[in-house]
């Protein structure tokens, strides 16, 4: 199950990188190119939404067929297996929002820088026609 969760870390860090370079000014040169590679990449990241969802998914069906530990019915050790697990699970869960939250500002910065393009060259034909 680890394999996942990597995946799923570097697909997060890609759409950060994405929207990060999106929207940091000073790179005009680079965002025309970064914008169509952007708009390349949306559709596969899509894929991340369902792969949420199965993690998601998982998370909750661990939570549920984890054993209780309260009060004195275990030792220590699993005691401290049941905290790290629940740990865990806060920690994927977070991962998981992470790429959701990720991947919907990657879509939404995206289309607005397009837009963004398309009112630039409308007002540069308008300019020209005077």
């Amino acid at each position: 199950m680890a394999l996942e969760w990597v995946v799923l870390g570097y697909a997060a860090a890609a759409e950060a990188i994405m929207v990060l370079l999106l929207t940091l000014p000073g790179l005009d040169g680079l965002r025309k190119g970064l914008v169509a590679v952007t708009r390349n990449l949306l559709k596969p990241f899509l894929s991340v939404v369902p792969f949420c969802l199965f993690l998601l998914m998982d998370i909750y069906w661990k939570y549920e067929t984890r054993p209780s530990c309260e009060g004195d019915s275990c030792t220590p050790s699993e005691h401290l297996r049941h905290q790290k697990s629940i740990m865990k699970s806060q920690r994927n869960a977070l991962l998981i929002a992470a790429a959701l939250i990720f991947y919907w500002l990657l879509y939404t910065v995206t289309h607005l820088v397009i837009r963004i393009e398309h009112l630039n060259q409308r007002v540069e034909r308008l300019k020209n026609r005077d």
